[in-house]
């Protein structure tokens, strides 16, 4: 007879179903402690610097950022696919596993869900001001046509992205804020204050926790998954079309789309394991976020970062065995050339480093799991910014080649998106459940509860 493994606890520590409500609502009930006060204080400083910065570059002009005639794209861009990619995976762990019934993702996703709001948000700064005239913004916006004869121009990168930001967008909010219905009428109903209560009541809906209520909220949540699923594959690949339809050499190759996608998971999954092995920590979740929740993510990082390290070297040979000579050159001077090192950086970090997660002892070792996500956005940081300035920096007339350099003004946007990000993030902490409470409750085993545990002895029952 073959006896299968018991699965590791997904919820840790004998808890009962109060000691779950009373635990994740805990820093919503309590008054901010003074590392939430030390974080926000610091991301809403990086917030201001990212006003001012943006304030300057509307101001001025566009010649207060390092782009020139050649490297028309610069770090705006390369900061946008940065975002983007951040913010594939809270839609991953929170449709694609909700649709493999993945209960591992219970603890997790709904931090994820937030980080891709944030990430979008931060993303959409970026093409938006590199326009240079903010204020006619809303063309690229496919609008009736009661201004004239122009028309958005449907073969324009611009417009591909307006679109998939857009959708994803409103998609991501819309899943997130579902997931979080039940939970803020749990906050609604434990509320002290009659503003708290009107304020959660208002946002619960009408929450009454009726069987009708959470079959219909399960059967749309489900319907979500669906829409938001092939958003994960679409997005990305669109922002990848933005390069691969071009006739720059190193951009126009048809593997950019699934190895942008699996960089976008791969830089995903590194900010969810950034955030989460410090709000394990500070905020005493590590009862629900457990070594193996960190584990089966430093699985997906592993992964995808292999993928995206096999698609690094594909590159190299689609333009060897192509036999063009200004592909060969592109990805020569990536290698060797004025950029080295950022390529190699960019290699280290994404195709080296993660590989240390063969082992299981380092995937269950929060410390280098933190060290680790960081190397990976770092290297995914460093992989569009390979792409775009190395292939631009080197026109095919030797007379326009030119080095980049970033200015005071595009470092202090690009420092300033991580201000909005995180203050974004410190809010959420603390008005709002950074765990689902309905959710985590499912995945508690009965013999896991206290008072099933003494009737189960009671009745002498044996039990793991």
């Amino acid at each position: 007879m073959i006896e299968s493994h018991l699965r590791e606890r997904l919820i840790t520590g004998d808890k009962s179903y109060g000691q779950i409500s009373e635990d994740i609502c805990r820093p919503i009930e309590n008054p901010p402690t003074k590392a939430w006060w030390a974080g926000f204080s610091l991301s809403f400083v990086f917030l201001c610097i990212l006003g001012l910065s943006l304030s300057v570059s509307v101001g001025i002009g566009l010649g207060m950022w390092g782009i020139n005639k050649s490297v028309g794209w610069a770090w705006d861009i390369t900061n946008f696919v940065f975002w983007v990619g951040i913010g594939h995976a809270g839609t991953l762990i929170s449709a694609i596993l909700l649709l493999f019934r993945q209960k591992w993702r219970m603890s997790i996703n709904r931090s994820a869900e937030a980080m891709t709001i944030f990430a979008v948000m931060c993303a959409a700064i970026f093409p938006v001001f590199h326009m240079g005239r903010v204020w006619d913004g809303f063309w690229a916006l496919p609008l009736p046509n009661n201004f004239g004869s122009l028309w958005v121009n449907f073969n324009s990168p611009l417009l591909w992205d307006v679109f998939a930001i857009s959708t994803y967008f409103t998609v991501s909010i819309f899943f997130w804020y579902m997931g979080l219905i039940p939970d803020i009428a749990t906050v609604r109903d434990r509320a002290k204050t009659k503003t708290a209560k009107w304020a959660y009541n208002l946002f619960a809906m009408g929450w009454n926790g009726s069987m009708r209520t959470w079959m219909r909220y399960e059967i749309v949540c489900l319907i979500l998954a669906g829409i938001s699923t092939p958003l994960v594959l679409s997005v990305h690949t669109i922002v990848s079309m933005d390069f691969a339809t071009s006739v720059i050499p190193g951009w126009h190759t048809t593997i950019f789309p699934p190895y942008f996608v699996a960089g976008a998971i791969f830089s995903g999954f590194g900010m969810v394991l950034t955030l989460l092995v410090i709000a394990r920590k500070v905020m005493n979740y590590e009862d629900y976020i457990t070594i193996h929740h960190l584990d089966a993510m430093c699985k997906v990082v592993m992964l995808t970062g292999t993928i995206v390290g096999c698609a690094y070297i594909t590159e190299f040979f689609v333009a060897w065995y192509s036999g063009v000579e200004y592909e060969q050159y592109a990805f020569k001077n990536r290698a060797f050339g004025d950029y080295w090192w950022a390529y190699w950086t960019m290699m280290t970090c994404n195709l080296v480093a993660p590989q240390v997660f063969w082992f299981k002892k380092i995937r269950q070792n929060p410390t280098i799991i933190f060290i680790m996500s960081i190397i990976v956005n770092i290297g995914m940081w460093f992989e569009r910014f390979v792409i775009i300035v190395t292939s631009l920096h080197r026109d095919y007339i030797p007379s326009s080649w030119t080095y980049y350099r970033p200015t005071i003004t595009e470092i202090g946007i690009f420092l300033g998106t991580f201000g909005l990000f995180f203050t974004c993030y410190f809010l959420f902490c603390k008005f709002l459940p950074s765990i689902s409470i309905a959710e985590t409750k499912a995945i508690m085993p009965i013999d896991q509860l206290p008072i099933a545990k003494e009737r189960m002895k009671k009745e002498g029952h044996s039990h793991h």
